[in-house]
């Protein structure tokens, strides 16, 4: 099969014309990067890989073990649709190895599928389905080494759609945009916020996912930039309006079957989804660091805009962290859980990795659901919340920090050397936060004090 698609890579590069192709990978924090080559290279990167300097790339290698190998992954090669037509270009991810063809511990794609292939292993498949948001701004201005503040390009709200919609013909483009690339969209609309927009991938799995989910950060930045618009993933641009989440679906399958489903539990939820969940509220203070990786993810994470603090779960109650959504006439193959807390800014390929490392050490150790709390958790004092048992997601990047460093999980999870370069470079992210002085300050205590 692999030899096939191969063929069939070569093949089109050459019958389309293609000029140049793109080899896609990402760093530790989910940047994306790339590398370029001519289609007279192509068939040496998909039989032995190209060669770079990895000491260049953050997370990567040290300068005294330098160089690595991209290996193209024949199954992503798709045209990239905002190329030149007189000069076509495609795009391939790549896993990045050692050049001994060993996997390089650095590469989070391949973190990503040792998990999926340890689910694999047990004989199930992992599906993800992401609700991506994110914002449309007026291109913002640099001075003095300052950006400026964000204008909205838009007023409007949840679902809205007026005559003069720009915000739903950039969406339609970006669709198309997708859609070309083999990424299917099932919903899209206008967010609660201004200038804010929801597009929800259709579900797949998880290794698809996170490459789609690359590839749609590009795509929104790349058709919003062409209109003159700047697109944002930041996780809370605007004070005083909700931010920006990723809500995240997930399910493991086995076979065709439904792996979640039991017809005859009340919540539809078998033990094994139970567990599952059960693993995800137990770790997730621990994965939040990965799932909400920027100082800025925790404006977002606070009560009163939508987004969970508590960790709990429920059918319909979205002040939790895990939400069990109805399926639609009790379709069993719908039967899913949701997970709230991530942000769109975050790496696809390690979010990912750990909440299908959570999930399945709840099912392997036989973790039990605690009781569902349907009450808006947001109206509850914490001495209440304590008695229930309810606890909080980290309150700042500093303390999911130090939660992520004692877990065992998340370093079993990630490996040593991605859990220990993540922990200096976010330790380095508050550090610089922690001296910054900002217009709060000035205007709360420049004239007071």
């Amino acid at each position: 099969m692999l030899e096939q698609q191969r063929d069939y890579v070569l093949r089109s590069v050459e019958e389309r014309g293609v000029r140049l192709i793109r080899l896609w990978f990402t760093d530790v924090l989910g940047n994306l990067k790339s590398l370029a080559i001519s289609p007279a290279e192509l068939d040496n990167a998909l039989s032995d890989g190209m060669t770079f300097d990895g000491s260049s790339i953050d997370g990567f290698s040290r300068i005294q073990e330098a160089d690595v190998l991209a290996i193209p992954d024949p199954n992503t090669f798709e045209l990239l649709p905002w190329a030149d037509p007189q000069a076509p270009e495609a795009r391939v991810f790549c896993d990045i190895h050692h050049l001994d063809g060993d996997p390089f511990e650095g590469d989070p794609r391949q973190v990503l599928r040792r998990h999926v292939q340890s689910a694999h292993d047990a004989g199930l498949t992992f599906y993800v389905a992401p609700d991506i948001e994110f914002f449309y701004f007026e291109p913002p201005t640099v001075e003095n080494g300052s950006v400026s503040r964000p204008v909205p390009i838009d007023n409007g709200g949840f679902f809205d759609l007026t005559t003069n919609d720009v915000t739903g013909d950039l969406r339609k483009q970006t669709i198309r945009t997708l859609e070309t690339m083999g990424i299917p969209v099932e919903y899209s609309f206008h967010e609660d916020a201004p200038g804010q927009q929801e597009i929800d991938l259709r579900h797949t799995d998880a290794l698809t996912m996170a490459d789609s989910v690359m590839t749609f950060r590009l795509a929104v930045r790349e058709v919003a930039a062409r209109n003159g618009v700047h697109a944002t993933f930041m996780p809370k641009p605007l004070e005083g309006v909700q931010g920006s989440g990723m809500h995240v679906h997930l399910s493991l399958f086995s076979g065709d079957e439904n792996a979640f489903y039991d017809e005859t539990d009340g919540y539809h939820l078998s033990e094994a989804a139970k567990s599952f969940m059960a693993g995800l509220l137990r770790h997730a203070a621990e994965i939040t660091a990965v799932t909400n990786q920027t100082v800025n993810s925790y404006k977002r994470l606070v009560p009163g805009f939508e987004a969970p603090v508590h960790l709990s779960w429920a059918r319909n109650n979205r002040s939790g962290l895990i939400r069990v959504p109805i399926a639609k006439r009790g379709n069993p193959l719908a039967t899913r859980v949701e997970y709230r807390s991530a942000d769109p800014a975050c790496n696809p390929y390690l979010a990912f990795s750990l909440m299908l490392a959570a999930g399945m050490r709840g099912i392997e150790a036989g973790y039990e659901l605690p009781d569902e709390a349907d009450a808006n958790l947001f109206e509850i004092d914490d001495t209440m919340l304590d008695k229930l048992g309810i606890g909080k997601l980290p309150q700042s990047l500093s303390e999911a920090l130090a939660v992520m460093e004692r877990s065992s999980l998340v370093q079993e999870a990630l490996g040593e050397h991605i859990f220990e370069w993540f922990l200096r470079n976010k330790r380095s992210e508050w550090r610089s936060y922690k001296t910054h002085v900002s217009a709060f300050e000035h205007d709360r205590y420049l004239t007071a004090l």
